[in-house]
């Protein structure tokens, strides 16, 4: 290459000076009120170029914070040496959000630098566009007729994949479908599981209770026609025995349905394959699971039909597509869990392109109003035919509207300082200190 040509290449480069001399002086975060906040993440740099993350949906701000001593002064550049050195802390569900979010500034920041899309960082991509999966929520009153209504408003919003609820009986409508006297702290969200070992009433639901679960599905397939793909929410936090799971499979074989979403607790990999081996409806899980030593064992053993990551805890862009890459090996393809702000919504978008047995993208903000304003950079008009553009814009291809993010904070705090974070919070990493002072 001539000298000329090279020179032209080196000119594409953002950067004030050298790559080689990027530096980072700091990294301050903003939380978003919303349906799970989002705790978005900045890292700034001495060129006046910035990052843009966030930790995972419905996680802390401290999640990202309490890496910062590792990152300054680092060159961002050196991305996988950054990575090896904090995702040893990282762990299961939220705990891995600040080490993903944080994966995701740093290539967002070194796309800015060689001005090129993230998913050139991961090989270039398979498609141009996105198959969106709708979120949809649980209607108030939990009957059939609810149900499908809600999932026929998420079809004319012209979405073609769409995730639905199929909760277990309420306790307090029980009727003939549970068995025993359940209280309300036996079932659903983090009370479910804060039950001590042995606490547990084994077997709960009746064959009507079955019926009831599978009389939602029907409706839904009902309203919505053979055109449109869904699947279901999970229900795997040990609300549901394995053996009861299989009876709801076998239940709703009939109507289609893409997968059942964690049909067991995340940590269970035996019941989850248990569960796979047993029904005729493909299941999908692992959005708790961190790295691709999280996800091995679910691959490996074939445990779940389609893994399911959420890249904000499975530790960011890259080591998902290592995740879904493994996972083809196995006859394995991947959807992609996600529930965030438009800035990880684009990382998404640039992982998935590069995914070659991509299936679908989860979007769980099409009930937020505020939600394209977190941004600039997102089309008004981003969704089409249920499908969105692979972004072509340097690094994730949104920047951060500082009015949008201030007009719905949590609390008050818009990127302010973050200096008390500047140094190891543990003594041992200290070196002008020893324990035996």
């Amino acid at each position: 290459m001539s000298d000329e040509r090279i020179g032209q290449a080196e000119d594409a480069v953002n950067s004030n000076s050298r790559p080689s001399d990027l530096k980072i002086t700091d990294m301050r975060l903003a939380v978003v009120c919303s349906n799970y906040d989002y705790p978005i993440i900045r890292i700034d740099t001495n060129q006046d170029i910035y990052g843009i993350g966030e930790v995972r949906d419905a996680g802390h701000k401290e999640d990202a914070l309490q890496y910062k001593s590792q990152l300054l002064g680092q060159n961002p550049c050196n991305i996988d040496m950054i990575f090896r050195s904090i995702k040893q802390f990282g762990s299961w569900g939220r705990s891995g959000g600040g080490v993903s979010g944080i994966e995701l500034a740093l290539w967002d920041l070194i796309g800015k630098v060689y001005g090129v899309p993230c998913y050139q960082f991961l090989g270039g991509k398979y498609r141009d566009k996105v198959r969106l999966y709708a979120d949809t929520p649980e209607p108030e009153e939990p009957t059939p007729a609810a149900y499908a209504e809600r999932v026929k408003g998420r079809m004319d919003l012209g979405l073609t994949f769409i995730k639905f609820d199929i909760r277990m009986p309420r306790y307090d409508e029980r009727h003939n479908y549970l068995i025993g006297t359940p209280t309300k702290h036996e079932y659903g969200g983090i009370r479910s599981r804060q039950k001590a070992p042995g606490t547990g009433q084994g077997a709960k639901l009746t064959d009507a209770g079955i019926a009831r679960m599978a009389e939602v599905v029907a409706a839904v397939r009902e309203a919505v026609g053979w055109d449109i793909s869904l699947c279901t929410d999970h229900f795997g936090h040990g609300m549901m025995t394995a053996k009861e799971v299989i009876r709801l499979g076998h239940a709703v074989e009939p109507y289609g349905l893409a997968w059942l979403e964690d049909p067991m607790p995340w940590w269970d990999i035996e019941g989850h394959k248990r569960v796979t081996d047993a029904i005729n409806v493909p299941t999908a899980a692992g959005e708790e699971l961190y790295l691709w030593d999280g996800f091995r064992e679910m691959i490996e053993t074939r445990a779940v039909d389609i893994i399911h990551p959420d890249l904000l805890t499975s530790g960011g862009m890259l080591e998902t597509k290592k995740i879904a890459d493994y996972a083809e090996r196995y006859g394995l393809p991947t959807a992609l869990h996600f529930a965030g702000s438009p800035i990880a919504f684009m990382a998404n978008l640039h992982c998935a392109a590069a995914i070659p047995s991509f299936v679908a993208l989860e979007h769980h903000g099409l009930d937020l109003p505020f939600w394209k304003g977190l941004v600039t950079g997102l089309p008004a008009d981003y969704i089409e035919d249920g499908y969105v553009a692979v972004p072509e814009k340097p690094g994730l291809g949104v920047d951060l509207n500082y009015e949008g993010i201030e007009a719905n904070l949590r609390f008050p705090g818009l990127f302010e300082p973050t200096d008390e974070w500047n140094n190891p919070k543990l003594d041992f990493w200290q070196p002008d200190r020893r324990w035996d002072k």
